[in-house]
Parts: C-alpha cells; structure tokens; sequence
C-alpha cells in the first residue's frame, strides 16, 4: 500500500463506500463520505489525490461536489472521478460539464476501478484512457453542418477521427458511427479536445470527448477497447482524446 497517498470514496450506499474502500486498500489510505457536503469539507482539509464520487445522492450530490472542486483554484487539480449507475446521457454529460475527469458505470468493476484510479495517481501526470485501433465512418454534425469523417482509434471516453474539419477546441458535436462486430450504432455528443493538421504523411483529424453518452453504449465500447488493446493501461494508446 502507498500509505502517503490519501484517496476519497463518496457514496452515499454503505455497501459501496465499503466495496469502494476495499477495492482500493492497496492504493493508498482510503477516507469515505456518504455525501457531497461532507466530502467537500474532507477535500479542503485532506487535499486526497483522487476523489472517487457516486453521481446521485442527497444534499449534495457528484455533480454539485465535482463542479465546487473544480471551481476552486486551490482544489481544481484534485483528479474527480464520477461513478454512476444511470443509462442516461444527460446524466454522463452532466458529469463531464462539471469537469469530471472521468466517468465510469456501477456497479463497480474491481479491474476497471483500479486502472481508472492508476491513470491519475501513479504518474507524474494522468494517462489516456487504453484504445483500440478502427476503420469506421463517422459522421460529424456541427453548427457549420454535416460532414463525414474516419475513425482511426477509439476509446471508452472518446474518439480520433480523421476529417477535414475547422472546429476549434471545446467546439461541440454530434457523432454517428457503427464499430465492426459490435452491431451497436452509437450517437454520442462530443467535444473536441484538439486537432490535427494535415501534413506530406498525415490527413487533418480532430481528437474527441465523449460528452452525452448512454451508459449501454459506454459498457459496449469498454468490452471492444478491451478485448483488442488486452485491458493494460496504455497499451495502444494512440492519438485520441479521453
């Protein structure tokens, strides 16, 4: 265990603040809250390295915690990461606006859980999500209208295109796309997090978050990431954004 690492589980389900803790014993010492409020106060006191928050509870919830973190110059470095059980896609975007750093479903999976937390505390500064490389078309639907890309990796939390686009960074979209073998067409919202300019050995593409997205889509593409990139944290992790 890394006893000078302080991680924060918020749940306000004893069963899942216990199985949070568990799960995460060897990572560092592990406090708990039943609430955003009181975790809040444990934040400004404690400084954890990560907060690890459910989406839905009573008086202050994951959403209020993480945007009151993040609005906070002091604490907007402290890694949140939001768990929710919810297959809405307002419910993960909510999430993301509030500056999560990165959303993952419940229950809780042991595997996930931990390599999710890994990315953020045992680095000298976060890593991407793992990826899988792709051959798909992709619709983008933007304010300046409707044009189509190639996706060329993937991830849980977001996707590499390749397009000919003029789309700033934070700019928003709307996707369409189907990944082979998964039988499953997925429409998310995204945001661009940046871009690639075309060059003698490169096309233009643009690197993109995941904003609105549902949480069966979310389990679908974590399998596909998984059962191609091996499930080890930064194995193909090629060019993308989350």
């Amino acid at each position: 265990m890394d006893s000078g690492r302080t991680l924060l589980v918020v749940d306000d389900v004893p069963m899942f603040r216990e199985l949070g803790a568990l799960f995460l014993a060897r990572s560092g010492k592990v406090l708990t809250a039943d609430d955003g409020e009181e975790a809040l106060e444990i934040v400004r006191r404690e400084r954890p390295a990560l907060v690890l928050t459910d989406l839905h509870m009573p008086r202050m919830d994951g959403i209020a915690l993480c945007a009151a973190i993040k609005s906070d110059p002091d604490l907007a470095a402290t890694p949140v990461v939001v768990m929710t059980g919810s297959e809405l896609a307002t419910d993960h975007a909510h999430a993301v606006l509030a500056g999560a750093d990165d959303v993952i479903p419940k229950p809780m999976c042991r595997s996930e859980l931990l390599e999710t937390v890994n990315r953020f505390v045992r680095f000298p500064s976060p890593r991407g999500l793992p990826r899988a490389p792709v051959d798909a078309s992709v619709r983008i639907r933007s304010a300046a209208g409707e044009r189509w890309g190639r996706a060329r990796n993937v991830s849980r939390g977001g996707i590499f295109v390749e397009a000919d686009l003029d789309l700033g960074p934070r700019s928003d979209v709307t996707l369409d796309f189907e990944l082979p073998e998964t039988f499953r067409r997925f429409s998310p919202t995204a945001r661009v997090v940046w871009q690639r300019r075309g060059g003698e050995s490169t096309r233009p593409g643009i690197g993109l978050r995941f904003v609105g997205i549902d949480g069966k889509s979310t389990r679908v593409l974590a399998e596909y990431v998984h059962e191609r990139a091996g499930g080890s944290l930064g194995l193909r992790a090629l060019e993308g954004a989350g």
